[in-house]
């Protein structure tokens, strides 16, 4: 019965999702190795509640004339003839009743790494954290770890300059910008 509990924890549940994809797309490579910004592909996400999954035309950008005929690439290829498409599989869900707004967020200094890990390391994209009401809460309710410069929200490999604790940093993005943990919820939902 403990077994059961934890492994179906909200905690535990989808931290590790991941799913096969139609196309190996590797941020390892992309993002870490090759340096590109999550910007780059996820356009939307300074201006709007959903990071924009990127459309065809964006890989196309490059791989026009970049690998054009690998045929790990056939489906991209595909996509653009054609204008439907590439089907690829949601990672990070969030429960239907949660209005989560990336623009807010990112806005505020709160880095990708923040929610989704170190996703330029990743060759194939996983639910690196668990994304429920107790991994949310914990970051409202102190904030500051999770905030950098706006420069450097995208910037997953970011360490501060001169050895300076991040919290610190954090913790002078929040007041510059005011935002303030919710009052007397430190255990209400616990």
């Amino acid at each position: 019965i403990a077994a059961f509990a934890y492994l179906t924890s909200p905690s535990v549940m989808k931290t590790g999702y991941q799913p096969v994809q139609p196309v190996p797309y590797s941020h390892k490579l992309h993002a870490g190795n090759m340096g590109m910004d999550c910007y780059y592909c996820h356009y939307t996400v300074y201006k709007a509640a959903f990071a924009a999954v990127p459309p065809t035309q964006v890989c196309m950008n490059c791989h026009a004339k970049v690998k054009t005929e690998s045929p790990l690439l056939e489906k991209v290829r595909e996509s653009y003839a054609t204008g439907e498409p590439v089907q690829w599989v949601k990672i990070h869900r969030l429960a239907d009743y949660v209005y989560f707004n990336h623009s807010a967020h990112i806005n505020a200094g709160v880095s990708c790494v923040s929610c989704h890990g170190r996703i330029d390391q990743m060759i194939e994209v996983r639910q690196a954290k668990p994304l429920n009401m107790f991994f949310c809460l914990d970051c409202h309710r102190n904030p500051a770890p999770n905030l950098r410069p706006a420069e450097y929200v995208t910037k997953l490999d970011w360490t501060p300059p001169n050895g300076e604790d991040p919290a610190l940093i954090g913790e002078r993005i929040r007041e510059e910008k005011h935002i303030h943990p919710p009052v007397n919820c430190s255990g209400c939902h616990r």
